[in-house]
């Protein structure tokens, strides 16, 4: 674990103090995650959609990559998926339910997700009463860090799967996929 001397010598801010609530918390994870799952099961049906469609194989499709050292999308919506479940559990005292083994395939990445939302309906909001309590372990690539709660939903958690999830709209995009900024969100209109 790298202590707050050592983040800020790589260049990354120590996390201030962040009083947040356990039925914040509660309300700013799991709601959130399983609304965004939601948009994403939307993002793959438009993807199955343009495969029937015959615009682009579906191999091809799951292996595409914005540039070649980062993950393409199949992995980007994985990681996003799971990450809905690695930051959730934790919150709720918890071990991290195993992700499962699924087909590399659009069925399989929703089988993926649809086990994540029931997953996810499981948690009982009352779980997360001792969160501002806990202390969460999280790997970050190849780093290690142990951070209060708060931190890690807000500073670490939440920006990892809207990351990957951002991935997912933009590699779908990038290929030609008619997606726009309403069906990442599902709340604009154009």
């Amino acid at each position: 674990m790298l202590s707050h001397g050592e983040l800020a010598g790589i260049g990354c801010k120590p996390f201030g103090p962040t009083t947040v609530t356990a039925p914040a918390l509660y309300e700013s994870s799991v709601p959130v995650f399983l609304r965004y799952l939601g948009q994403i099961e939307h993002l793959l049906t438009v993807a199955e959609q343009f495969v029937a469609q015959g615009h682009m194989p579906e191999l091809a499709l799951l292996g595409t990559a914005l540039a070649s050292d980062m993950y393409p999308l199949a992995t980007q919506a994985e990681i996003a998926i799971n990450f809905s479940l690695r930051a959730s559990f934790p919150l709720a005292g918890l071990p991290i339910p195993p992700y499962g083994d699924f087909d590399r395939s659009l069925q399989g990445l929703r089988q993926r997700l649809t086990r994540a939302q029931s997953l996810l309906h499981t948690l009982d909001p009352q779980s997360f009463a001792a969160a501002p309590s806990r202390t969460i372990q999280a790997e970050a690539g190849q780093a290690t860090h142990a951070m209060p709660a708060a931190p890690y939903l807000l500073h670490y958690a939440m920006p990892n799967f809207f990351f990957h999830t951002s991935m997912v709209y933009a590699i779908l995009r990038h290929v030609g996929v008619p997606v726009g900024k309403a069906d990442f969100d599902g709340f604009h209109a154009y």
